[in-house]
């Protein structure tokens, strides 16, 4: 039950967004985290940070920390036993660490470009798990190191991307490129790839980019870095090559901020406030 401080509203919640769903993006999660934010203040149970003026405000860490913890509920009812890995991303944003159940947030993470690239090709997320338990067990002398592998890839990646800010050298994105390309390798070998992931990587291979599954596998979504100096004739020629192959494909960043309240005068784009206008 809402700890509320006053009385809550009656209220119409509209909600639209530009992810695909069901394509492993964390667009439940995405809405749990909003609709929390937006329920939460309502009720006065958080403030209005936003102040006359600013298009944008951020709550304070124990208000973040109250919206995932409701956001999280949601995402059980959605899900039935989730991480809580989505919903934390999407409260607090950047990039975090997840091992054994342990949510650590990354500091000083840089935001990187990237195509996100989904495939269409539908999977069970519950299928792909049993089919990676089931041979584990199987293979244990063959899968635990290939595990070990991808957990010393994730901290590589870590201390690189924790590297970044601090020193922005373009040395860096060749090994966040090579690094893509084992963990791919290594996804492929723990049964969860799939060949329109395949010809994903291949097709952004033929332009010089590296790209990896991202979410449960088996379809889904692929993601490919973009490096600063990345020219815009080469992202397009990527996009349209992609979209050729029957994918949806945009260019987009990770690393950003979490659940940010927005201004709807300045923040919002013109057909977002033409459907707010229409509701």
């Amino acid at each position: 039950v809402c700890l509320c401080f006053r009385d809550v509203p009656s209220v119409d919640v509209l909600v639209w967004s530009e992810l695909p769903t069901g394509a492993g993006l964390g667009s439940s999660a995405a809405y749990a985290v909003c609709l929390a934010a937006a329920l939460l203040m309502a009720c006065g149970a958080i403030s209005c940070p936003l102040e006359e003026g600013e298009p944008t405000a951020r709550w304070t860490e124990e208000e973040l920390t109250l919206i995932n913890s409701w956001a999280f509920q949601g995402e059980q009812v959605i899900h039935g036993n989730p991480s809580g890995v989505d919903n934390a991303v999407g409260t607090w944003g950047g990039a975090l660490r997840y091992q054994s159940g342990k949510i650590t947030p990354l500091k000083r993470v840089p935001t990187l470009r990237i195509l996100l690239t989904n495939t269409k090709v539908p999977r069970s997320t519950k299928v792909l798990v049993a089919g990676v338990k089931e041979k584990i067990l199987k293979f244990p002398a063959i899968m635990n190191p290939v595990l070990d592998s991808i957990d010393a890839i994730s901290q590589e990646c870590q201390s690189v991307l924790e590297a970044m800010p601090a020193n922005p050298s373009p040395e860096h994105y060749p090994v966040l490129e090579e690094l893509f390309d084992i963990n791919q390798h290594h996804l492929n070998v723990m049964g969860v790839g799939h060949p329109s992931l395949d010809r994903l990587c291949q097709v952004t291979a033929s332009h010089g980019l590296h790209s990896k599954l991202t979410g449960a596998g088996g379809g889904g979504c692929g993601i490919t870095l973009l490096r600063p100096d990345t020219s815009p004739q080469a992202v397009e020629a990527a996009k349209q090559h992609l979209c050729a192959c029957g994918f949806e494909c945009w260019e987009t960043n990770i690393g950003g901020p979490g659940v940010t309240l927005h201004s709807s005068s300045s923040s919002l784009k013109p057909h977002v406030l033409d459907a707010l206008s229409e509701s």
